[in-house]
Formats: C-alpha cells, structure tokens, sequence
C-alpha cells in the first residue's frame, strides 16, 4: 500500500479596499480554519486561513484593506512586501486574489492596477454583485477579464456564493506563466526608473521594479526613507531631480499615478460596465439622511455609544462574577485537597488567581467585539466615524479613534485592542497610548472606599452632592487630561500632517451571524493566548513578592486553627446568622472563638505582608510618597495593585488586619483608614489625601493587564514602558497637586 502523495501548496495574498467584504470572503473561503498573528516587528495583523481544494492546500493571506499600494510606514510597507516575496514568515506568494465593489469598480480598479504592475498571476472577484444589480449596474465579465488578460469572477460573499469557483480559479492562475507587468506611464518616466537602477544596486542587491516606481512617485514615502538608509544621504537630491526633470517633460509627480491609473480604469471599463446616468437613490442613501444628519445623526451615535457602554459596563458584570465565583469555588476546592502551604498559596493565589485575572476580562472582550463587528458588518461603523472625525481631529485623531476610547471606559484592553479598525499607525498608537487614561470600572472600588469614607455626602448648606459629584470629576478626569495629551504626542513623537479622512458609506445589510461569532472568537483567542500569558505571569510575581521572603508556619497554624472551629461549629454559625442574635449583638462563645482566631490570623498575615518582598519595597518608597501625603502602606497598596487596580482594596484589608474579604464598602474597613494615624497622632487619612490617591489612580498606568496588551498590539515593550513611565509622571504631579492644593483649601 503506496502512501498518499502530500497535496501542493500555493500560498495566495487576498487584498482589496476597506468595505469591499473582503473580509466576509477570506471567512468564507477559509472558513475557522484561521489564525491571527503580528508580522515580525510591526502591528500589523497576519491573518493566515488555510483551505484544501482539489488536492490542493490554498494557503490564504489575508492583507489590511488598502485604498492604494503606496507606502507610508513600515506598517503599510507589510502588504507590498508580502506581495513581493519579501516577508521572510509567508514566502513567495503564487497568486493573488484581488476583491473590489463592483457598484464602484473605477475607484476600486485603482489597487487592481497596482497588483498587476507587480506580474503575479492574479484573479480579481466582483464582491457585492448584488448590490451593483439592485442599482442596475451591468458589468461584461468575460469582456473584462479578455481586457484584463485575468479570471474575473462575481460573488455575493456574504450569501457564500461562488465560493467554489474563485478557489478553482486561483488553482488554474497559479499554473499561468508569470504575467508581464503592465507599462501605464510614459517612456520617461520609465528612463528615470532604469537610472534609479544603477544608483541603488549594490552588488547583487537589486531592488524590483515595483518598489523602483514607489521609490519614485511616493516623494517622502517609507521606500524614500528605508532606501536613504540603506545607500546614502544623497539619494533625496537625485529623486528630487529626476522628479523635476519629469515634471519638465509635463509628467508631474505623484499626480501623475492617479491621472494614469484612473485614465486606464475609465478606458478599460468603456463599453464593459454601464450604469444609470443618474444614480438611483437606494434604501441606504434613505437611512443615511438620518443616521449622518449633523443632529439628529448624532443622537442616534449617542444612543448606540450608550447601549454599548452599558451592555460592557453592566452586562458583562454577570458573567465576570460568574467567573469570580468560578475562580473562588476552584480556589477552594483546590486548597481543601491541599495541606496550608508555600505550593498551596502558589496554586490558589498565583496560579489560580492569574488565570483568573486572564479570565476576567474575557466577557467585556467578547461583548466589545461583538458590537464592533455587528456595527462593521451592518455598515453602521463608517457612518459613527464620519459623525466623530470633526470632533476628534481637534486633537489630531480621526473618527476611528472614538469607540476605542468609549469602550476603555469599560476596560482599556478591549479598548486598545478595538485601536485594530484606525488603519493609520499614527492615530492608531497615539490612541493606544491615550486609551489608559479613559476612567475604567476597575479604578471604581477605589473611588467608592475613599469617598465612602472621607467625602461629605452634601456640602453648601445641604444642597450640592459632593459624593457624586467627587466621583463624577474622577471618572471624567482621564478623558480631560487626555486631550492635551494626545495633542503633545502628535506634536512630538508623531509628527507628520494628519491624513485625509478617506472612508467608503457601504450598503446597510443584515450582519451575517456566522462572520460576526468568527471576529469575536478570534479577538477573545487572541487575548486569551497571548496577552494572557503575560498577564498570568505578571500576576504570579506579584504574589511571590508579597509571599516571600517570611516564614508562615504561624499563619498556616491558625488559618488551620479557623478551618477547624468554622467545620467543628458550623450549625452554631449558621444558627447564629438566622437568629436575633446576631442583631442585637449577643455573641455566641463559639462564634466569639472563630472571630478571635480569624483576627490573630489576619494580624499574622499583616506582619508578613509587612516583611515580604512588596513590603519591604513600600517602607523603601516611604520618602517618595510622604510629598502626596501617603504612608508606607498606601504605597504598598498601590504597588500591590499593579496586577489590577482593585487589588488595592483587598491590600488595605490585609494590612489593616481585616482579611483579604473586604470589599469597598466595607464599614470596617473604613473605620480602619479613618482611625489609622502618624507615629505623632495626627490621622494618616485626611480629604486631601484620599483626593491625592483618587487622582493618582484616575491618572496612572496602575494595570500591568493593560501595559501588556499594549506591548502586544505595538510589537515593542518601549511603548509599554514608556506608557508606564509618562502616565505615572502625570500621576504623580496630579497627586501632589491634588494634596497640596487640599490642603491650602483647608487652611
């Protein structure tokens, strides 16, 4: 029995326009089987599918929808040199699978021209065929694909049609010769290029045509500047001559490319595609008078920014408790098979309590991500965008930028992970970077411990809400400060004139619930693998450093002590909290002795906090707090929280000799902070000082879930650190302002 001969591969690059569902047909053709990655040293997305058809394994490479192949980043520079066979992690491509609107084939055509100056053997698919027939649209496809000298074929991506087709035709186009790439600009500009030639060959390094043209249309472009690095400084003059000398002989650039790229299209198209003189006016152009009107477009932005800040604010709250509850029941289960230990405390609190800390994130993920692709795919996403780019480009962003910032409300890391949809790598780091500072629901409980404790309810003779309206300034604080910030970063390590807005309104359709569930699997697999590991690992240091370097025989004998007398009287417990007994304050000897082991417990597991590797870091950093008005211990707190800002909560309670079980509105606990004092008496806590804390925490990076995900979508720990290091400054001097201020104020 012979084996079975192993099928051919062909790897193929599908690229297109945004909105052209080019998206909706990678899914289509490739189905789950795909994964998500980053190109080496970029931020750029590598979504690879793999699918067999007939014997053969079509490797597809799924390419950031681009309006032009003209490099401007070494992020952009990713697709064309894919395309060339330059990317070291895809290889040489041998097909590529064009896909363009075919209600608006001339300005799609654009790119297809692009591709085809390359010479890889090509299919182009007219996506959304239906919507070019619904606004009578008539295109000659076999005239079209004669003209071209390609396979030109018509799909419906979203109804999966054709599907079977456009996988047979990329398997013929690979066994085509390779294509003479197309000649579309004058000799001159062609003489130009061939000088370009000899000025940038170095030994048998010699570049391809393709990058020679964009060396020479695209004037400061990313080729400009990585070929200036590669040869020498005097490259700029010899582009700037040749492109005078161009421009003499009336060949002007970069105009030139879109005078003669649009010239082809229009010509290639005459007699092939025809369409009503006037165009008809569609269900879509009805609905968008009202979703983009400049008011009332506007309230209905509003209402669905509200439903989505909701639905991941609040809605996600179950399923996060579920999996709180979840964590805590394993975390018990596991610690009672255990004996009370070093091994123990890593599984429970490190091990368990990290993948916990991963999991947690997992419903406002998925939820976020649900509505952005429900919005993408309904067309919804392009009208919120056009609606918020005038108010966004005040600061230098684009309308992109708003969902991610609204939903780091909820959370910065599904925030940060939405900065996926801003195609510019500008606006799309300077909103990474911005996204922290958006007040997020885990810097809530301490805002609510604080102000429960140390802000009157009411102020001015009972008439102003100065709880609420404290927590109010705090959640709005980050969004304010972040404006200038956002502003600076343009100004100095973002420089570079902020692009055109450039979006297509496509058709509104019904989302297609399985591309829809397969965008949101992906995103929550991506968090869960990769972030996920470093939030694990960053989570189980922090343990170690509070754990060690102390000796826990005498904790573990009396949280064993506690064990026992809760299972030896636990129907007095129980009786005991149904009774009257506990309301008027009649103590029970059994419940008297728990309590005073679980107190003895709780002060042994403060003296060891207090020696441990964090504590001993918070005594260290005393002098650096005392200026915000802060002792050892709310240092400790705040490193503590590193791992996730409410941390800080349950530190406090183990500091203050209450257990880890407090939660904000803990009454002891705040009696706790209120009664805690100076080695003089005067009392640690004070207004301005939970001010200088609620500030510190508005404003710094106190999130190492949040750095990672940021390492992770900008490719380089830099940007994570220097996150770190910018919002902590900004933190720091908002305390102490805070505190000094206060104090001042209540002189």
């Amino acid at each position: 029995m012979t084996a079975a001969a192993p099928a051919k591969s062909l790897t193929v690059a599908v690229i297109g326009n945004p909105n052209t569902g080019k998206s909706t047909l990678f899914s289509a053709l490739t189905g789950l089987h795909a994964r998500i990655g980053n190109y080496p040293g970029v931020t750029v997305e590598k979504k690879v599918g793999c699918v067999d058809h007939d014997g053969v394994c079509l490797n597809l490479v799924d390419l950031p929808g681009t309006y032009s192949l003209s490099p401007r980043s070494l992020d952009e520079m990713v697709s064309v040199d894919v395309l060339l066979g330059r990317q070291l992690d895809v290889g040489q491509i041998d097909v590529v699978l064009c896909i363009v609107d075919a209600s608006n084939l001339e300005r799609n055509l654009y790119v297809v021209s692009q591709v085809l100056d390359i010479g890889l053997p090509t299919v182009l698919v007219l996506n959304m065929w239906d919507v070019a027939l619904s606004r009578d649209i008539r295109i000659d496809v076999a005239v079209l694909s004669q003209r071209l000298g390609i396979p030109v074929l018509t799909c419906e991506a979203h109804k999966r049609t054709n599907i079977a087709a456009i996988k047979s035709a990329l398997v013929t186009a690979a066994q085509q010769p390779t294509r003479t790439p197309q000649r579309l600009f004058p000799p001159e500009f062609y003489r130009e290029i061939e000088a370009l030639r000899e000025q940038t060959t170095v030994g048998k390094n010699v570049l391809p045509d393709f990058l020679l043209e964009r060396l020479l249309l695209d004037a400061g472009g990313y080729v400009e500047q990585w070929q200036t690095k590669q040869h020498s400084q005097a490259l700029p003059a010899q582009l700037t001559a040749a492109r005078d000398r161009l421009k003499a002989a009336g060949c002007r650039i970069p105009a030139v490319e879109a005078k003669v790229r649009y010239a082809w299209a229009r010509q290639l198209l005459t007699g092939v595609a025809q369409q009503p003189t006037a165009r008809p006016t569609t269900s879509s152009d009805k609905l968008d008078r009202f979703f983009t009107h400049k008011v009332w477009g506007l309230v209905v932005f509003c209402l669905v920014m509200f439903t989505i800040f909701q639905a991941i604010y609040s809605g996600a709250e179950p399923l996060m408790l579920m999996l709180e509850q979840g964590q805590n029941a394993l975390g018990d289960a596991i610690g009672s098979l255990m004996p009370i230990g070093p091994f123990r405390s890593l599984i429970v609190d490190g091990i368990v309590a990290g993948v916990g800390g991963v999991l947690a994130f997992v419903p406002q993920i998925a939820l976020l991500f649900l509505f952005i692709s429900l919005l993408e795919d309904c067309g919804y996403m392009a009208r919120a965008a056009f609606l918020m780019d005038k108010l966004m480009v005040k600061v230098g962003l684009s309308g992109k930028s708003f969902v991610p910032l609204m939903s780091s409300f909820a959370c910065a890391i599904p925030g940060i992970m939405a900065t996926r949809v801003i195609e510019n790598r500008r606006d799309r780091f300077v909103t990474i970077l911005v996204a922290p500072l958006m007040s997020c629901s885990a810097r809530l409980p301490v805002y609510v411990l604080l102000i429960g404790a140390f802000i009157p309810d009411v102020w001015y003779g009972g008439w102003l809400p100065l709880q609420g309206l404290t927590l109010f300034t705090m959640q709005a604080l980050g969004a304010i400060v972040a404006i200038p910030v956002a502003w600076i970063l343009k100004m100095t390590f973002f420089k570079g004139e902020t692009p055109p807005f450039v979006m297509e309104l496509p058709s509104y359709k019904w989302p297609s619930p399985r591309i829809v569930l397969s965008r949101v699997y992906d995103r929550v697999k991506s968090f869960i693998v990769r972030a996920g590991t470093l939030i694990f690992a960053t989570n189980v240091l922090v343990w170690a450093t509070a754990y060690y370097p102390g000796d826990h025989a005498e904790e573990r004998r009396l949280q064993a002590e506690v064990a026992s007398l809760r299972e030896q009287h636990g129907a007095v417990i129980k009786q005991y909290e149904e009774t009257e007994e506990a309301r008027r304050g009649e103590v029970p000897p059994e419940v008297a002795a728990i309590s005073a082991a679980e107190d003895a417990a709780n002060r042994e597991s403060q003296r060891l906090l207090e020696i441990s590797y964090l504590g001993r870091t918070g005594r260290a950093l005393e002098p650096v707090f005392l200026p915000l008005g802060w002792d050892w211990r709310i240092g400790v707190g705040v490193i503590a929280s590193f791992p996730a800002r409410e941390v800080i909560v349950a530190t406090l309670g183990t500091i203050y000799s209450l257990g880890r079980d407090v939660d904000a509105e803990s009454q002891g606990l705040q009696s706790a902070l209120r009664s805690a004092t100076w080695p003089d008496g005067r009392p640690i806590y004070t207004i301005p000082v939970a001010l200088s804390v609620m500030v510190f925490f508005a404003l710094c990076a106190q999130c190492a879930s949040t750095l990672m995900v940021i390492r992770r979508e900008t490719a380089h720990w830099g940007w994570a650190a220097f996150t770190f290091v910018y919002m902590t400054v900004l933190a720091y001097a908002g305390a102490w302002g805070t505190y000094h201020v206060g104090l001042w104020f209540m002189s």
